[in-house]
C-alpha cells in the first residue's frame, strides 16, 4: 500500500550539504513513525534517523549527529534529511521507510548520495 520516492541526492564534496526528500504515497503518513535508512556498498542497512509520527521526537545514529536534521511535512505527505558538513563515510543510498519494518517493507529505489573530492 505504501510507496515512497526519495529524490535529492547527487555528488557532493566533503563538507558539503545535501537536502533529501522522500515522498509518500498510499499510505497515512501522519499516524506513522518515521526513518532515513542507508546502504554503503558491501554493507548492511542501518538506520541513520528517525522521527515520530508528528514530528516531534527525533532520533540519529551516533556518527550523524549535529550534522543531519530530520523533518517532515504531513500536509505534503514529504519527509526530509538535511545532511551538513559531510563526509566520504556518509556515502549511500538512502532510503526513506516506516520506522516499524517488517520482513515484506516496501522500500523504493533510494537515492545516491556520494562524498568525494
Amino acid at each position: 500500500q505504501v510507496q515512497f520516492v526519495e529524490s535529492g541526492g547527487g555528488l557532493v564534496q566533503p563538507g558539503g550539504s545535501l537536502r533529501l526528500s522522500c515522498a509518500a504515497s498510499g499510505s497515512r503518513f501522519n499516524t506513522n513513525d518515521m526513518g532515513w535508512y542507508r546502504q554503503a556498498p558491501g554493507m548492511q542497512r542501518e538506520m541513520v534517523a528517525l522521527i515520530s509520527s508528528g514530528g516531534g521526537s527525533t532520533t540519529y545514529v551516533d556518527s550523524v549527529k549535529g550534522r543531519f536534521t530530520i523533518s517532515r511535512d504531513n500536509a505534503k505527505n514529504t519527509m526530509y534529511l538535511q545532511m551538513n558538513s559531510l563526509k566520504p563515510e556518509d556515502t549511500a543510498v538512502y532510503y526513506c521507510n516506516m520506522r516499524v519494518l517488517s520482513w515484506n517493507s516496501r522500500w523504493g529505489q533510494g537515492t545516491q548520495v556520494t562524498v568525494s573530492s
